[in-house]
């Protein structure tokens, strides 16, 4: 098993989502953590007065190999060091607080999305994009900052990547891919409708896809051959911001970068040598000419 946490935090995000037995189950481990890794199904099971089966059909509701995963992914969220959890800024705040606060979020969300890593899925990810013969990435919204960066990213170890938010162009593009090519459809809700239709249309394509959404069972994620999760967690009020799934979808293209870069280590670097080396040499254009406009 690849981590060993993440239980409680999945369990928060999945509970409204379940049946009604299985949302019993989940409360009843939510509010007893501690008493709930101590239990075998079936004490689990009459304690939340439903069954073993039902805690059962709950492992497999929330992605796990049995309740044996999901005691040693709590027991794991029990032993990490406590923290505050999302926090929202109030009216006239100080900025100290403030900073305190947006900084607290941020560490929330890395943690938690490290936590619910799906490291065979990313594995799977990153071999598919190291053979794909194109990547499409995209997303709408704040979704489409991330995609912007993974473009960026990726173009500078020279993949050829490309980032589109206009859903016509999007649906083009796609209707050329085949087999060889990836699309990648960011959503923190994963039922963003445009992304939804244009993952469904590269299926149709045969295009291996891949989704980045928060933890569950989506639209989104049901159209992807591999589904990689960001913090599930609530966030607080501005979430209207995209602040903390912004950082989360972030935070999965730095891994899939880095593990791509690990994967083709020497030409990763000769690729970057060979941009670095490009910029420099518009730059010194420019300033050239800038000097030479001011003489």
């Amino acid at each position: 098993m690849s981590h060993v946490k993440g239980g409680l935090v999945i369990l928060n995000e999945m509970v409204n989502s379940l049946p009604p037995s299985e949302k019993k189950i989940a409360h009843y481990i939510l509010n007893n953590p501690e008493e709930s890794i101590l239990l075998t199904s079936l004490a689990l099971g009459e304690k939340s007065q439903t069954s073993s089966a039902a805690v059962i059909r709950l492992c497999k509701s929330l992605g796990f190999n049995g309740f044996q995963e999901l005691k040693i992914r709590v027991a794991g969220d029990l032993q990490a060091q406590a923290v505050k959890g999302y926090r929202d800024i109030e009216p006239n705040e100080e900025y100290k607080d403030i900073i305190d606060k947006v900084t607290s979020n941020t560490i929330q969300t890395l943690k938690e999305t490290m936590d619910i890593m799906n490291i065979t899925n990313l594995k799977k990810a990153v071999a598919t994009l190291l053979n794909a013969k194109s990547i499409l990435f995209i997303g709408f919204g704040a979704s489409h900052i991330a995609a912007k960066d993974a473009e960026q990213k990726f173009q500078r170890i020279d993949k050829h990547a490309l980032a589109l938010s206009d859903v016509h162009m999007a649906a083009t593009s796609i209707a050329n891919k085949g087999p060889e090519d990836v699309v990648v459809g960011i959503s923190f809700s994963g039922k963003t409708s445009e992304v939804v239709k244009l993952l469904e249309l590269a299926k149709h394509k045969n295009t291996k896809t891949i989704s980045i959404t928060k933890y569950g069972n989506t639209p989104l994620s049901n159209f992807s051959d591999i589904q990689l999760f960001t913090s599930a967690a609530k966030e607080a009020t501005f979430r209207s911001g995209a602040t903390s799934s912004r950082i989360a979808q972030l935070h999965i293209i730095d891994i899939l970068f880095m593990c791509l870069a690990s994967e083709e280590y020497d030409k990763t670097v000769e690729h970057l040598d060979e941009t670095r080396e490009a910029i420099s040499f518009i730059k010194e254009d420019s300033i050239k000419a800038i000097r030479k406009n001011r003489q």
